[in-house]
């Protein structure tokens, strides 16, 4: 038994000394930049709507969303988001802009395989279970909510 610790302590020491190390505040700062850069975006898209198009805050912010997901799902669709997404780490995943790419992403993949059983059934591959869980949440809060509120 105690020879089996030996040679797991070994090994960690091993990985330890083999391992680079990994460049966190470098990782956190890109991540921060993109993640902003993605916000200031966003931020002038809603600008621009509710500045030059004088639409009210209320019809703004959905259209500054559709905005930028389809931003996200046109520079995933062009390559340009993965690298993004390399180089920005979470920045470029939280956004808006990272579900987009989370759902074009597999459809880009399995575009050969035609638009029903490729691009279409792999669309979801990722996305699906995030909206079946929020929409399974939503109805849970809303029956509890409806509990104590007595309807």
């Amino acid at each position: 038994m105690e020879a089996n610790e030996r040679q797991k302590q070994a090994y960690k020491a091993l990985i330890k000394t083999r391992t680079p190390p990994r460049p966190i505040l470098r990782n956190a700062w890109r991540a921060f930049l993109v993640g902003g850069l993605f916000s200031l975006l966003g931020e002038g898209f809603m600008n621009l709507y509710t500045g030059v198009f004088h639409l009210e805050v209320k019809e703004a912010g959905p259209l500054t969303s559709a905005t930028m997901i389809f931003l996200g799902a046109f520079l995933t669709a062009i390559g340009i988001y993965d690298k993004i997404g390399q180089w920005g780490g979470m920045g470029a995943a939280l956004p808006i802009t990272g579900f987009a790419n989370s759902i074009v992403s597999p459809a880009m993949e399995f575009k050969r395989e035609g638009l029903v059983l490729g691009v279409s059934a792999k669309m979801f591959t990722i996305a699906g279970p995030v909206i079946v869980y929020a929409s399974l949440t939503s109805v849970i809060v809303a029956a509890v909510k409806l509990l104590l509120k007595g309807g």
